[in-house]
């Protein structure tokens, strides 16, 4: 499949589950009167969930929270892993080096799912709070993965020529060895993401950051299974719509990566 197919086929994925999250809660309207649980007919298309509420209009308003709070999460371990893997890459200074990256290698040997069950067993973490967790345990990796790429860019005799022609620090960082790193980067980006919104949907499925009664695609599908085969809609909806926001991304990503290394290779 060539880059473009692969871009248009991953675009159509992704964009009926952005759509939903973004734009569904415009078009749920106001809340009907419950129904009993997990029935088909009279009025709800999708039928009803585990307290009879309409299964349709749960699945309008269930994506925003996944989605938002696992963009921001990638954004915010993004936002301090490239700092502090270009920093440990380009620094002469190896007690700096040490000093970034030590602590989180400590924070790397703790699984991600019991940190943050271990941190909302103590505090009570709404979408906000979840999204900084979910960050902080992705920032280890991803600094490492900056680190790596930056680090090859690094050592070659342009980083040293720009020094000695008295570039300044930001030229040489983020001009210079930040560009280099970019497809990596990107090739790491999507699969981040797709990283997050399994943890994030993990999370929720286990009543961290929502109220265990949410409008969210993550909790339908954790509280609707009882009924899974009396009324299955209410779990095979949000869990395909989260799979194809996964699925979706990914295919975006390999295709920007494999266009832009087909326009490096034509350049050449």
């Amino acid at each position: 499949m060539s880059a473009t197919r692969r871009f248009l086929l991953g675009l159509a994925i992704v964009a009926v589950p952005l759509l939903l999250a973004l734009l569904g809660p415009l078009f749920a309207g106001e809340p009907g009167p419950r129904a009993p649980s997990f029935t088909l007919g009279d009025g709800h298309w999708l039928g009803t969930d585990f307290v009879g509420r309409d299964v349709w209009r749960q699945v309008l308003h269930g994506g925003r929270t996944v989605v938002l709070t696992a963009l921001a999460a990638t954004t915010l371990a993004y936002l301090v892993a490239l700092p502090v893997g270009l920093v440990s890459a380009v620094t002469h200074a190896r007690w700096l080096e040490e000093l970034l990256m030590r602590p989180l290698d400590v924070l790397l040997a703790v699984p991600s799912l019991l940190l943050i069950l271990l941190v909302a067993s103590v505090f009570s973490p709404g979408a906000a709070g979840l999204a900084l967790l979910v960050a902080l345990v992705n920032v280890p990796d991803a600094a490492r993965i900056v680190r790596a790429a930056a680090a090859e860019a690094a050592a070659r005799p342009a980083v040293e020529a720009l020094r000695m022609q008295g570039e300044t620090w930001w030229r040489v960082a983020v001009g210079y060895v930040g560009r280099s790193a970019l497809r990596t980067l990107a090739a790491d980006a999507g699969v981040r993401l797709t990283g997050v919104l399994y943890l994030v949907s993990t999370a929720a499925f286990l009543g961290v950051g929502v109220a265990p009664d949410a409008a969210d695609w993550a909790v339908m599908v954790d509280r609707n299974r009882t009924g899974l085969f009396v009324q299955p809609w209410a779990v095979v909806v949000p869990a395909l719509l989260i799979v194809a926001l996964t699925t979706g991304t990914n295919l975006l990503f390999d295709a920007a990566l494999e266009k832009s290394n087909g326009r490096k290779g034509r350049r050449a």
